[in-house]
């Protein structure tokens, strides 16, 4: 494994676009693989949608992927502070960060447009990144949670891909979503989500349409849920419909309720847990 304080970004493929350098404090990826940082996903207007990716360009088959997605409430956060990788390191996935528009940017629906097109994106150069792209797994906490939801159940369904127009069937392999907001009506008025939803805050079919729960049918991807049963800001409530809502659509599911909980920060048995759930769930998928 190597630690890495600062990385040029650089071009190993000619369809990849890069900024200047990239710090990063504690990410450990194995020596095997290649770090390409600050890949132009997406653009909008002045503003560059850049994703992280971490690839095993020599590995023997093409290889899974996590598309992480970084929470913050729609207003902070940043792809640089997801390093907690190594178990996917470990297990040979593929692992992209990605960074999407916060709401001083642009309110809702922004930051969804943005995860769909990091989505496609790994789907168009999966053959160049040596990815596998039946084995796509996205995952999130918190508002990154929400994100993930949306970004893999809306599959073919392209209402959010104008900034990414594309012919590609999509089906993600399995979503993680940890203690993330899946029906934004009921939480329309409290900070954060009013904050993101802007004027439609007040909208009940926009609010609709950037709600996960909306999106489930028999066909979407199998989902596993995490969430603390004293989560003072995503209510446990919102984990539980959903996953009401997979189960009557016999989607496969996982729902682990973290006892005592709160909004992440886990303690170190908390997080065990979870870690080997998420791999167990994963693993029954052939993942």
């Amino acid at each position: 494994m190597k630690y890495y304080m600062l990385i040029m970004a650089f071009f190993s493929y000619t369809h990849l676009l890069f900024s200047q350098e990239k710090e990063y404090t504690s990410v450990d990826y194995p020596e095997e693989y290649t770090a390409e940082i600050d890949v132009i996903y997406t653009q909008e207007g002045n503003w560059k949608g850049y994703m992280d990716i971490f690839t095993n360009p020599n590995a023997t088959n093409p290889t899974p992927v996590v598309i992480n997605i970084h929470g913050g409430g729609w207003k902070s956060g940043q792809k640089e502070s997801q390093t907690g990788l190594d178990t996917f390191f470990s297990r040979g996935y593929a692992v992209a960060n990605v960074a999407y528009r916060l709401v001083d940017v642009a309110p809702a629906p922004a930051a969804i447009e943005d995860v769909r097109c990091a989505l496609l994106y790994i789907y168009k150069h999966a053959k160049a990144l040596n990815i596998d792209p039946s084995k796509i797994v996205i995952m999130g906490g918190s508002a990154g949670g929400h994100l993930a939801l949306m970004a893999g159940l809306l599959g073919n369904n392209r209402s959010f891909d104008s900034n990414c127009p594309n012919s590609e069937r999509i089906k993600v392999a399995a979503i993680i979503n940890k203690y993330g907001v899946t029906d934004l009506t009921p939480l329309a008025y409290r900070n954060s989500p009013r904050d993101w939803l802007g004027l439609n805050n007040i909208d009940a079919e926009f609010v609709k349409t950037v709600s996960p729960i909306n999106y489930v049918s028999q066909n979407s991807p199998p989902i596993f849920i995490a969430h603390g049963d004293a989560d003072p800001i995503v209510p446990y409530k919102q984990s539980i419909i959903l996953y009401k809502r997979l189960k009557a659509y016999k989607v496969k599911t996982r729902l682990l309720t973290i006892k005592k909980g709160r909004h992440g920060n886990f303690t170190k048995k908390q997080n065990i847990l979870l870690s080997k759930s998420i791999w167990k769930f994963l693993n029954n998928l052939g993942l």
